[in-house]
């Protein structure tokens, strides 16, 4: 679908969206508290706690994402096939809420931690691709980038509350980890009610004919489709992950660690507060615009980690920049890609785009763990910023005149 075709917002306000984003928005609010509690000291609990090397961990920050590809790919596949998107959102968000239970026997055991991490990243899988195709289905596609940034400037709120929800956990029971695990398993059993209560399905208008695989295959057919998964991989191979941007600013600057959490809570504050007017300027400027100032603020992190400026000024600029590349790029991706979906199949065709960017991902984490244990985080964090460059470049060239 090519930018001219493409109906433009009424307003730059949020008047108008649709009930459904702000209930899926109050959902992914409280459920990314719930998870923002536990992943915020992760990385530096793995790597500093359990003397992970950093190929270790990469392996492991890698799998986090990278390994619930097949099940974004059956949970988006399900949906459609269902007609169902609530009911498998759901299972996703209660299989996380479970997850964090699992945490308690876990214990200091890598193995044991990797499977309670690889569940609750199983339900992320499952529940993200029919959450996404139900804000595109609950609006007109000239307010993708509106409905998208509501969403995720929620999203933003419960990614800023969660660490310090777990700081405040830890500081009224004397530093107990347990407390913090029970705490979040609660916060998300609270956001799958909220699903349930408030949360609207979306049926098709179509006939209702199951969605089969081969109908799923011609997706690829699709010229546009295949050149936006292409993007959003090449997109993903940039990323190295949160994890390694906050421990090289920790290793290079010698913070200490209970300023740790602090680096995740300071980028979702500038998540939350440009997800939203980012998203609105996407849908007047043009998605990809928007898309590509992201990945540039990205490569700019990967530059200022890897050079010569230092202290706390460092620090608050890589914070803020790491914000607006998740502001510019989580949902304004999706909304660039979903009129370009059949609506009958918009679930599928989000995950197969989500797939390929958690395929890129997997393989970016491996390949800068790789890099940092054999030639050091700076030469690790150059290259990673020639990848970010790269792939702007080609993601330009094979995505321009769609938006």
């Amino acid at each position: 679908m090519y930018l001219s075709t493409i109906p433009r917002p009424r307003a730059l306000g949020w008047k108008g969206l649709s009930g459904n984003v702000f209930a899926l928005g109050a959902v992914s609010l409280v459920t990314d508290v719930s998870s923002e509690m536990v992943t915020a000291v992760l990385p530096l609990y793995l790597v500093v706690g359990l003397q992970l090397s950093p190929a270790a961990y990469g392996v492991i920050d890698g799998l986090h994402t990278g390994a619930t590809t097949l099940l974004r790919l059956v949970g988006g596949y399900l949906a459609d096939r269902t007609d169902r998107r609530k009911a498998v959102a759901a299972l996703g968000y209660g299989m996380s809420a479970v997850a964090k239970l699992g945490l308690l026997p876990a214990g200091t055991s890598t193995a044991a931690l990797g499977a309670v991490i690889t569940l609750d990243r199983a339900g992320k899988g499952l529940r993200t691709a029919p959450r996404d195709a139900l804000i595109t289905l609950s609006t007109p596609a000239g307010d993708l980038g509106r409905a998208f940034g509501a969403h995720r400037a929620m999203d933003g709120v419960g990614a800023f509350l969660g660490p310090l929800v777990a700081l405040a956990v830890l500081a009224a029971t004397g530093g107990s980890f347990d407390s913090v695990f029970v705490t979040s398993a609660c916060v998300a059993a609270l956001g799958v009610l909220v699903l349930v209560l408030f949360v609207r399905d979306h049926r098709s208008a179509l006939p209702a004919r199951p969605v089969r695989v081969s109908a799923v295959g011609g997706l690829w057919r699709d010229a546009g489709v295949r050149r936006v998964v292409l993007a959003a991989t090449l997109l993903g191979l940039a990323t190295v992950g949160d994890g390694f941007v906050y421990l090289l600013l920790q290793e290079r600057e010698g913070l200490a660690i209970g300023w740790f959490p602090l680096l995740a809570v300071g980028t979702s504050l500038v998540y939350l507060l440009l997800a939203a007017p980012l998203g609105a300027l996407a849908d007047r400027v043009g998605r990809l615009p928007v898309v590509l100032g992201g990945y540039a603020a990205l490569a700019a992190v990967y530059l200022l980690v890897a050079g010569p400026l230092g202290g706390w000024s460092l620090v608050v600029v890589v914070v803020a920049l790491y914000g607006v590349f998740y502001a510019a790029t989580d949902g304004v991706l999706m909304a660039l890609a979903g009129p370009l979906l059949p609506e009958r199949l918009r679930t599928t065709g989000i995950a197969v785009i989500q797939s390929g960017q958690a395929l890129g991902y997997l393989g970016s984490s491996v390949l800068f763990g790789l890099a940092w244990q054999a030639w050091g985080p700076g030469a690790a964090t150059r290259l990673a910023a020639a990848g970010a460059v790269l792939a702007l470049v080609a993601t330009f060239a094979l995505v321009r005149g769609r938006s």
